[in-house]
């Protein structure tokens, strides 16, 4: 009997399951186009599904450090912060002020000193995010460019090109296409624009940040429009 599978085989994008659907996308189009570049672009995504698993671990790790190290650097900074208020305070009361104005300086510099610790605190705080930030920007900029690729090979796959009475000119594209493998090529399309959401997707599995949150779900509107045109080709050729 085998094994129940794990609860969190339902409730998270695997990436495993993404690259073999990827993979054999890949295989598909080699079978019935070999001399097509198309093949080529779902090689491209293979290549960044693998990517995108392999850093996830690795920057899981990386972010890990950081966040450490800047939990770390926010208790020298409080520390800090609070020794050079006692300090201060000390050498103000040692003067033994008697008058309200000259507690001035005591103020101005307990202000000043708040303002620059609440500071570095912040900044050393969003490190872990800059870093996270940066890593899966730079993935879902390459998935951004893989889909406009994937248009690109699409553009000019009009299905009015392949009717009878179409009357090219010199400069018309000789698309080489039957009416059968011109639907089989744009419903390929299709599905790696879909495989680019999931891959853009993955990139997010193990992040709040909300700027990566909205990188990808702009590529996703991106792929769902190009999609949405790709079968509006598709219904007209049926």
């Amino acid at each position: 009997m085998s094994a129940a599978p794990a609860q969190d085989d339902y409730d998270r994008l695997q990436a495993e399951a993404v690259r073999a659907t990827v993979v054999r996308l890949q295989h598909r189009i080699t079978a019935r186009f070999p001399e097509r570049n198309l093949r080529n672009v779902a090689g491209e995504l293979v290549e960044v599904v693998d990517r995108v698993a392999a850093g996830s671990e690795h920057a899981r790790r990386r972010i890990d450090l950081v966040r450490r190290l800047s939990r770390i650097g926010v208790t020298l900074v409080v520390i800090v912060t609070i020794a050079a208020l006692f300090l201060t305070l000390r050498g103000t009361i040692d003067q033994s002020p008697q008058r309200s104005w000259e507690w001035l300086p005591l103020i101005e510099s307990t202000l000043n000193d708040i303002v620059f610790a609440a500071a570095a605190i912040f900044f050393i705080y969003a490190a872990p995010s800059r870093v996270e930030r940066g890593a899966v920007l730079e993935q879902l900029h390459r998935l951004r460019s893989l889909a406009h690729v994937i248009d690109m090979h699409q553009l000019v796959k009009d299905p009015d090109r392949i009717r009878d009475d179409y009357d090219p000119t010199g400069e018309s594209v000789d698309l080489r296409m039957t009416r059968t493998e011109l639907g089989h090529y744009l419903d390929y399309c299709s599905e790696m624009l879909s495989l680019v959401a999931k891959t853009a997707a993955l990139c997010a599995e193990d992040t709040t940040d909300s700027v990566v949150l909205d990188t990808v779900r702009s590529i996703e509107q991106l792929t769902t429009g190009m999609s949405g045109k790709i079968w509006q080709k598709i219904s007209l050729l049926r």
